[in-house]
């Protein structure tokens, strides 16, 4: 009988020290689950003006990497929450802020655009969702031409500064 209460004992507490060491993980899902309610929360939404949705930039060569900065403003009561920043393409990886944008703050939506094997004009857009007023998604867009090489990209090319 003692055998099978010690036996209890530590199979509940090795489940409770797997339930404590698995909490890590579960902060990105509050923080994933904190995006969603503010969504879906309209006492909460506010008001945002984008400094710039819409770029232009100079030509590049096809192996560049080039950095697009997206500015905004929150110019509402309540906090912002970019809940996602999806794009249009695999070649361009998103960067949104992580912490609610307090009123009167701003921040940026940077995104990383691949040009390896994209010669030609390129128009990407990156879909923003947010807490909102009117709308939740908002859609920037970037355009820029890449110059193929007959050399083949340049090794070791990393972001290009963006030309404003």
């Amino acid at each position: 009988m003692h055998k099978i209460s010690f036996s209890i004992v530590a199979a509940a507490l090795l489940l409770l020290t797997a339930c404590i060491s698995d909490n890590g993980g579960n902060a990105q899902l509050s923080k994933d689950a904190a995006g969603a309610a503010a969504l879906n929360d309209t006492a909460n939404y506010t008001t945002l003006l984008w400094l710039d949705s819409v770029k232009s930039f100079q030509n590049i060569r096809e192996g560049q990497k080039l950095e697009v900065v997206f500015r905004l403003r929150n110019t509402g009561s309540k906090p912002l929450v970019i809940q996602s920043v999806t794009p249009s393409c695999g070649c361009t990886i998103p960067q949104k802020p992580e912490e609610p944008i307090m009123p009167g703050a701003e921040a940026s939506i940077k995104a990383v655009f691949d040009s390896q094997g994209r010669s030609g004009t390129n128009h990407k857009t990156l879909t923003v969702m947010a807490n909102t007023k009117g709308k939740q998604s908002h859609v920037l867009e970037f355009n820029v031409e890449v110059i193929g090489s007959t050399e083949g990209p340049k090794a070791g090319s990393g972001p290009t500064a963006p030309s404003f």
